[in-house]
């Protein structure tokens, strides 16, 4: 349950802030709504109270758990396959729209790794920048960081 002035994440959106939690008649029954606006771009949007933790709906990550994700960036010894790039892209995909920092963590290594060795599709570039300023945004808010010097470290891990 969140409460007004709440950060939270919604998947593959990132970090809001829970901007008020509206009543409002659906189908005949009163409905309680979130109403969240998307930090990065200020987009508003509405997700059933009831239904919040199905979509993935979550708070921000705790900071002791900040070091966890940063872990998994420095983790070197995983196995990246031999998808096609389009396999690869929806596998990805799937992993954003969990809304999960440590599926979202992964993916930004996974991807930083394969363009070590290859060119990444546009798609792929896409979605490593998607990752990274998913990951940027929610880590510097819970280390009480400004967004640059997250990036910094992000970037120091990947040099």
């Amino acid at each position: 349950m969140f409460a007004e002035g709440d950060m939270a994440v919604y998947p593959a959106h990132g970090v809001g802030v829970i901007k008020s939690i509206e009543t409002q008649t659906v189908a005949g029954a009163d409905q309680q709504f979130y109403v969240l606006e998307i930090l990065d771009n200020n987009m508003t949007i509405m997700i059933p109270v009831a239904s919040s933790q199905n979509v993935g709906l979550r708070a921000i990550v705790k900071e002791t758990e900040v070091n966890e994700v940063l872990d998994i960036l420095k983790d070197r010894n995983v196995e990246l396959g031999s998808q096609t790039w389009n396999r690869r892209y929806r596998d990805y995909m799937e992993k954003i729209k969990t809304g999960s920092v440590h599926e979202v963590a992964a993916v930004l290594r996974d991807l930083f790794l394969l363009s070590v060795d290859k060119d990444l599709s546009y798609g792929e570039r896409k979605m490593l920048d998607t990752a990274k300023g998913l990951l940027i945004k929610e880590l510097s808010l819970a280390q009480n960081l400004d967004e640059e010097n997250m990036s910094s470290r992000i970037d120091m891990i990947f040099a």
